[in-house]
């Protein structure tokens, strides 16, 4: 064959280094698309996840290598396994974060929002509460570090922890001595007990449970009945013990003089967490609870003309039902009579109905109502006392909102109601409240963080899952995190931060729990209280504070042998890691697209100044 002319006339010039330059140049071009395209590459990168983009950028499995066989049949060489994950690395440089501990004043139990006593001795009434509500200092004024009870360890694992937890992780014994004769919580060696007694649970909690069940057999725990708010829930054994029926219970009650009930719950492995029903709006969704209960919650619900009895309507599921045991229920003398007349007047104004009352072998009594599913009854009444609410132009989500003096809307036109599919089929079904632009933006939602859970959280980031329990989603988005791990041994507390689309009525749609919450402040809960915060491009939309103000937050809320799971830009995991590793937590990024940060004991000597 006659050599081509161009070439001809190359080797006849002797352009041998054109040539070779050339042909370098587009093997080094080569080279450089295929580690960009590989999906192994540190160049590759999960793609940012908001509620409007279902993007997954899950490494897809290398594809099989064709076989240089002559037989028709495909050989399958299975990948080789993906390495392990490296150990966590500890600090080796100084770092330019000086950290001191808070002042000796506010102890190892500090919650900024809730301890600000400055403002909380300046108040002029605390007859609502006042003094239990969040009071919290401006932003970078606490970036402090809290210290840990002296003797602290790593808490007992679930499921023992349930009924048994360390002594000194939670050195509070004021609840032995002021429920001795209640079975709540007994000290024995080194060790709180809870033998899952209470005021109202003579007989124990778990008959209890049965006895609300065959009052009115309609609730079907862990069917119908799936998501609980339990108020003034002690040390929470009513939740814990649900746990077993596939109900999950959001169980709350103020920082007061029964001292750390909330730090026992949370210490126990039960969802739990700090509020009060005062002079503000409780951090839930309208139309949110399946049931709501109280036994002796020391809550005055016809207070203020009813106002409570309104909060509890407005997060009550159209349906739902309020389990209420108390002394009214069942006893004869003049003031628990008065009590009970008055919740006659205001569950009727409501259009509440008494589905069921009934008392136990114990002579423990309980009232069971239920809420309208449409909005008929409002339109009978003969006074429109309490009045509905005005429909609002822009729903606002409670978050230090004041109480309404009126009833909530139903949602919809009022005409009827649908309740959500039985658990667990309403895990994974469109939501009602769900408004997003399609169906399929939904199901890809879900389908984005199962594939993302189980290809890399579950085994290739190092976690240590059995001993996690307490888990925290702090921009929860659908809850499609919680629900990737709805089948492991632990719970998950789905925050939606203030500043982004709400998404909370569907996390509870889907039979989840959760709440809002501004992560420029501190959040309602005790330190050292969960083992695992998850955080979804959370640092990238920070507006408010810096990023030190959240982590001197998740440093004070995850328990030591902890771990923070961060998916955000190169830019912000490069500056959480730095701050971490200066907190002396071990640090590593999976593949360049998610932080790990595993908290250790470690905590400054000096102080700061009171």
């Amino acid at each position: 064959m006659a050599m081509p002319k161009a070439v001809r006339d190359l080797v006849t010039e002797r352009k041998y280094p054109f040539v070779l330059v050339s042909t370098i140049f587009l093997l080094l071009v080569s080279a450089t698309l295929f580690l960009l395209s590989d999906s192994d590459s540190p160049y590759h990168r999960l793609l940012p996840f908001s509620s409007t983009s279902s993007d997954l950028a899950v490494p897809a499995p290398p594809a099989p290598r064709e076989s240089s066989s002559a037989s028709s049949d495909p050989i399958d060489i299975e990948p080789p396994p993906p390495p392990p994950p490296p150990p966590f690395q500890e600090p080796q440089t100084e770092y330019s974060f000086e950290w001191r501990l808070c002042g000796r004043s506010v102890g190892p139990d500090y919650i900024p929002c809730l301890d600000n006593m400055k403002v909380i001795k300046a108040l002029k009434s605390r007859r609502h509460m006042e003094h239990r509500e969040r009071h919290c200092p401006p932003w970078g004024s606490q970036r402090c570090l809290v210290s840990l009870p002296i003797g602290y360890k790593v808490p007992v694992p679930w499921p023992k922890s349930r009924d048994m937890v360390w002594y000194n992780n939670v050195p509070h014994p004021k609840l032995v001595e002021y429920k001795k004769d209640q079975n709540w919580v007994r000290k024995e060696g080194d060790y709180f007990v809870f033998p899952g007694g209470g005021t109202q649970f003579k007989d124990g909690v778990g008959s209890y449970v049965d006895f609300i069940q065959q009052t009115f057999p309609i609730i079907n725990w862990g069917k119908n009945i799936r998501v609980i708010l339990d108020v003034g829930c002690g040390v929470a054994s009513f939740g814990g013990y649900l746990l077993d029926r596939d109900v999950i219970t959001m169980s709350f009650a103020p920082k007061d003089e029964h001292e750390a009930q909330i730090q026992f719950a949370l210490e126990r492995g039960i969802p739990a967490i700090l509020s009060v029903i005062g002079t503000q709006k409780l951090t839930f969704p309208d139309n949110a609870f399946d049931l709501l209960h109280c036994a002796r919650c020391r809550v005055h619900w016809d207070a203020d003309g009813g106002k409570p009895l309104y909060e509890l309507n407005r997060i009550l599921r159209p349906g739902g039902f309020f389990v209420w045991s108390a002394t009214p229920v069942y006893r004869d003398d003049e003031r628990d009579q008065n009590v009970w007349n008055s919740m006659v007047n205001i569950t009727k104004s409501m259009c509440w109905d008494v589905v069921a009352k009934a008392t136990d072998s114990s002579r423990i009594g309980l009232v069971i109502y239920q809420k309208p599913v449409s909005s008929s009854c409002y339109e009978r009444r003969k006074e429109s006392t309490p009045p509905l609410c005005e429909k609002p132009d822009q729903k606002e989500r409670p978050w230090y909102l004041p109480l309404d003096n009126c009833l909530t809307r139903l949602p919809g036109d009022g005409t009827g109601y649908s309740w959500p599919s039985a658990w667990p089929k309403r895990l994974g079904d469109k939501p009602p409240s769900f408004s997003g632009e399609s169906k399929e933006m939904f199901y890809e939602d879900t389908q984005h963080w199962s594939a993302l859970v189980s290809d890399m959280y579950m085994e290739g980031i190092g976690l240590n899952w059995s001993r996690i329990r307490n888990v925290m989603d702090m921009n929860a988005g659908y809850g499609g995190f919680a629900a990737a791990l709805v089948d492991m041994p632990l719970w998950v507390m789905n925050v939606v931060p203030v500043h982004v689309p709400d998404t909370l009525s569907v996390i509870f749609d889907r039979g989840l729990i959760g709440t809002y919450h501004d992560w420029c402040e501190s959040y309602n809960t005790y330190p050292r209280t969960y083992d695992l915060l998850h955080s979804s491009f959370l640092f990238r939309d920070l507006r408010r504070c810096e990023m030190v103000d959240v982590v001197v937050e998740m440093d004070r809320v995850v328990r030591p042998g902890g771990y923070v799971v961060v998916q955000d830009t190169v830019e912000m995991m490069d500056k959480l890691g730095e701050m971490l590793r200066s907190l002396h937590w071990g640090v590593n990024m999976y593949r360049d697209q998610l932080l790990v940060g595993e908290k250790g004991f470690w905590r400054p000597q000096s102080v700061g100044k009171e």
